[in-house]
């Protein structure tokens, strides 16, 4: 069966934005610190409920929602700050998945907020018809739920997709929805991807295994990335 649907996760996977999301953390818990390690494996692609939880256990549930805002709030002033740049490789794939007729979609544990203002400053606001944010639903990344809605509002199936995600929460989304799930190389490494349940993995959109994954699965008349190219910008 030809592929024709991309879905996205956003965070780390159409722009790199860890070290927004580290800093405005850092100063919510200050004086205590977050760690990279402790990002990576507690924080990326999980749902604000799950990650105050966490950082502040001693803390009363109810106040948990208001220091999630105050960090989403700290993150939106940092995104003002400086411009986002796009993953390499993502605008001429982008380009070319429009004139293949794919379908897209991002699929995202991000607050409705932040991926908005996120996509506006990538310049990506009216590339995606469909924007699924798991905080929205009964269930979130890691479970399957935002990526079956994906595919229901596009008309798509599992099968007829790849997903691409940075985060163990999100890979094992993916999978867990029954889609061939790319582990982007932005913050974890190939065996941690894979161990989530990554099918395989790319440092960018300009890796070349993804180009004949393109070409053969969606039977692309032609391969829609520059690997000789690094303009972020495409």
């Amino acid at each position: 069966m030809r592929r024709d649907t991309l879905l996205f996760d956003l965070d780390g996977t159409l722009t790199d934005s860890d070290a927004l999301h580290i800093q405005a953390y850092r100063r919510i818990l200050a004086p205590r610190e977050l760690s990279a390690e402790d990002y990576r494996s507690r924080v990326m692609g999980a749902p604000n409920s799950a990650i105050l939880a966490w950082m502040f256990p001693d803390r009363p549930v109810e106040e948990h929602a208001g220091l999630a805002d105050e960090k989403e709030i700290l993150f939106r002033s940092l995104l003002a700050e400086g411009a986002l740049e796009p993953t390499p490789g993502l605008m001429p794939l982008l380009d070319w998945a429009a004139r293949q007729d794919i379908k897209t979609a991002v699929v995202t544990n991000a607050p409705r907020a932040n991926a908005e203002m996120m996509l506006a400053g990538l310049g990506l606001a009216d590339r995606f018809p469909v924007l699924i944010i798991g905080d929205e639903m009964p269930h979130g990344k890691p479970h399957p739920l935002p990526y079956w809605t994906a595919l229901e509002r596009l008309g798509s199936t599992p099968e007829r997709a790849f997903a691409f995600e940075d985060s163990r929460s999100g890979v094992r989304a993916g999978a867990a929805a029954g889609i061939e799930t790319i582990g982007m190389r932005t913050s974890l490494d190939d065996a941690a991807l894979r161990e989530a349940g990554a099918a395989w993995t790319i440092a960018d959109f300009t890796d070349p295994m993804l180009a004949a994954r393109l070409a053969e699965d969606f039977r692309a008349v032609a391969c829609p990335v520059d690997t000789g190219s690094r303009d972020r910008r495409g």
